[in-house]
């Protein structure tokens, strides 16, 4: 074959396309219930956004950015993740001046240059939420809540929301001078990348996914630890608060989101039913990255759904009826002209309407139509035509009910089938 889709693309097609139309519908329902707004954001931004926020040594910037000069020599890159691209938008726009807390969603592509395998592709699509303007932990409570609604409307029965906090700029330091201690006499156990994050960015070693590395970091002292007083109580709330509403969650001392700007909470969702790479979803807080974009001090936190984990999970619990309501076999140019007629006028009124656009037999329009599993099918030839009624026949119980040839008529017998 000529031209297929380039490694680790792929074409999503139906009938799984009706899947991800359930999964991003019901989002949508979901954060409107919440008060949240969409934001449709660029593809396509300047490097600097990413290398700026996300943090130069890690993983994404360093290996699986997709950027390139473009004409007029700008370096340029395809988005890796929503959060920076939003806050960008956030600032520009001046959003901050609406009324706290500010509350956006969006939808889309993202990409990364990286090894293809189950579930993780270079063109990957995401459900990502922000909302920002309050350090109050209830606002993570609503985020973390919101999250669960949406992925046990969708049909996710069983997952894991995993929590953790991280610090702030006044406790992170100490724990990374611990950290270091503890792993110094284990460099050698650790990959080429791990040694050389250790002295700029040792908290990606915690991070690394490289058997060895999460073998030697077993010795890691836990980051919750060294939380100082505010961080403590920041955590203690949340967790308090989960409990209230009944939201169950595992305390997990060793997550690590794996971009910079995250501080105090970080969260994922995990199935044990995708194996090893088992996040669904995940977040976290990031209080300072407004302001390091040029704008106001404005605390903020989000979360991030991956759309290709979520759909084998949920794809056999989703029952779809995405077939027609009726195909109209015609037999003569009369009775063509006629159904072509009747055929837009029932869309107009809300069925979904196929029918014969070439010149075939009755068998094979017939064929045609339990094909494409059409729910009802009419005849339209000269015999209809003269006696001004019709048979509706149910493809399903095989039964026929004969109404007169008028497309109210019509409309009223189908919509009682439906």
């Amino acid at each position: 074959m000529r031209f297929k889709s380039l490694k680790g693309i792929q074409d999503i097609l139906p009938p799984e396309t009706y899947i991800w139309q359930h999964l991003e519908h019901t989002s949508r329902k979901v954060f409107e219930k919440y008060g949240y707004k969409e934001i449709r954001l660029p593809i396509i931004e300047s490097s600097d956004v990413f290398t700026r926020s996300i943090g130069e040594t890690t993983d994404i910037v360093e290996k699986e950015m997709y950027t390139f000069p473009d004409k007029g020599n700008r370096s340029i890159t395809l988005r890796p993740e929503g959060t920076a691209p939003f806050v960008r938008a956030f600032v520009q726009h001046h959003l901050y001046n609406e009324p706290s807390p500010q509350k956006y969603y969006y939808m889309g592509p993202m990409f990364r240059y990286e090894r293809p395998q189950a579930y993780r592709y270079r063109q990957f699509y995401q459900i990502g939420t922000e909302a920002l303007g309050t350090e109050d932990p209830k606002l993570d409570i609503e985020v973390i809540s919101m999250l669960a609604n949406i992925l046990k409307k969708i049909g996710l029965k069983k997952f894991t929301t995993e929590i953790t906090s991280i610090g702030c700029k006044e406790c992170r330091p100490h724990y990374k001078t611990a950290l270091k201690k503890a792993l110094k006499n284990k460099l050698n156990d650790f990959c080429e990348d791990c040694n050389r994050r250790y002295e700029f960015n040792p908290l990606r070693l915690l991070d690394c996914k490289v058997p060895s590395c999460v073998k030697a970091r077993t010795v890691a002292p836990a980051i919750i630890d060294f939380l100082c007083a505010q961080c403590t109580h920041h955590f203690e709330t949340i967790k308090h608060n989960l409990e209230l509403l009944n939201i169950s969650y595992v305390v997990n001392p060793n997550l690590v989101r794996g971009l910079d700007y995250y501080t105090r909470t970080a969260f994922e969702v995990t199935s044990e039913a995708l194996g090893s790479q088992k996040a669904v979803a995940a977040g976290g807080r990031y209080d300072r990255l407004v302001k390091d974009f040029g704008g106001p001090p404005t605390p903020g936190i989000g979360f991030a759904i991956g759309i290709e984990r979520i759909i084998p999970l949920i794809k056999k619990s989703i029952v779809h009826d995405v077939y027609p309501d009726l195909f109209i076999c015609s037999l003569g140019r009369e009775a063509s002209d006629r159904g072509f007629i009747m055929t837009e006028q029932l869309r107009n009124r809300g069925l979904w309407v196929e029918m014969n656009y070439d010149e075939l037999s009755l068998r094979s329009q017939m064929r045609k139509a339990d094909r494409i599993k059409a729910k009802n099918v009419i005849v339209l030839g000269e015999d209809e035509l003269k006696k001004g009624k019709i048979l509706i026949k149910d493809m399903q119980n095989k039964k026929e009910t004969e109404v007169a040839l008028e497309t109210e008529e019509i409309l009223k017998a189908v919509s009682n089938k439906k």
